[in-house]
């Protein structure tokens, strides 16, 4: 079985120096992880806050890119940025190596400007997420429910001209049904699961999931224990909103963080139950896997880094899928939705 993820944040930890990829070591994601997990396609989000970057956004996001490409290079032909629906296809019809696309994870690089996603079409960008935290181009789940603003509504429209695609993660319900309202190409939530079984916002209502598959798009399942499991969500989202509050001590965010730390790994099975609902909801074209893996902690029990995805057929097999469901699950929804929004 192969496998076709679109969210992780394995570029900017290796970027940091946090991790080793060509070695495995360090984190989620690691060249050999994705050549034993069967992995066809790997979306490398590259996540640059202006916050955390003031002034300095566009080079942050470009030193991220060149490191995949550097992660390519180093590889050996085992990994291979991709740009077009031909080289993807190349990739997950039998090909050798793996396919890295690269996304944009919040526009704050364009420096509020949708123009300025010329620049990064360029340097290989695919994938575009407007917004991580409210910014110029649209609010987002845990900001203030603004939609998109006009220059938001711009963004969409150059991302759908240059075949780059419109990825809806993160951003507010309000700014959701704007992307509806606009988009006349598929698109997709990278990483986000389904609200109706854990509350979080960064989660899909049922109305959105059935949205998102009347455009032909694609979910993927999230492996954050925080959007998988109402009970740990439920006990981990306090902390985390007290962390973030103005005034909080720097000892406080950390007793809250290690709060967080020993909050029992929800089961495995948490995954069937999302992917099952979702089918229930969109049809079995609206679910894939995007696991966030290097931006999430820790990941439901039995998954320790993306070689453990070789476990999810089995799950879904026993939980009534059929071999050409799971296929879909696994890569081929996936594929087919970047295939049919990237241009040769």
């Amino acid at each position: 079985m192969q496998f076709f993820d679109t969210h992780c944040d394995t570029a900017m930890r290796v970027l940091d120096g946090e991790l080793d990829f060509a070695a495995g070591k360090g984190g989620h994601i690691g060249l050999p992880q994705l050549i034993e997990a069967g992995s066809c396609a790997q979306v490398f989000a590259c996540f640059v806050l202006s916050e955390r970057h003031p002034g300095k956004e566009k080079e942050r996001a470009k030193a991220m890119i060149e490191k995949i490409y550097s992660m390519a290079g180093e590889s050996d032909g085992a990994l291979r940025v991709v740009k077009t629906s031909s080289e993807l296809q190349a990739s997950c019809d039998g090909g050798e190596d793996i396919a890295a696309i690269i996304g944009l994870e919040g526009a704050d690089p364009l420096e509020g400007r949708a123009e300025n996603l010329r620049d990064f079409y360029d340097l290989g960008v695919r994938d575009i997420i407007p917004a991580w935290q409210d910014n110029p181009f649209s609010g987002t789940a845990f900001g203030r429910n603004t939609p998109l603003t006009d220059e938001g509504k711009k963004l969409i429209e150059l991302a759908e001209e240059l075949r780059t695609m419109v990825d809806v993660s993160h951003l507010s319900d309000n700014a959701f049904a704007d992307v509806c309202k606009i988009a006349k190409r598929p698109f997709i939530a990278s990483h986000s699961n389904c609200r109706a079984l854990c509350p979080t916002l960064r989660n899909l209502t049922d109305d959105m999931i059935r949205k998102l598959s009347d455009h032909g798009g694609v979910m993927g399942i999230n492996l954050s224990p925080s959007f998988l499991d109402p009970v740990y969500y439920a006990q981990a989202f306090p902390r985390w909103q007290r962390s973030l509050q103005l005034g909080t001590s720097q000892e406080e965010k950390k007793r809250l963080r290690a709060e967080v730390d020993i909050l029992a790994r929800p089961p495995i099975d948490w995954i069937t139950r999302h992917v099952l609902h979702a089918i229930e909801i969109g049809g079995e074209d609206v679910i894939g896997l995007g696991g966030d893996l290097d931006g999430i902690s820790k990941a439901p029990q039995g998954i320790e880094t993306i070689a453990d995805y070789v476990k999810i057929p089995d799950l879904l097999l026993a939980a009534g899928l059929r071999t050409a469901q799971v296929e879909k699950v696994c890569y081929a929804n996936f594929e087919r939705v970047f295939r049919e929004v990237l241009t040769d």
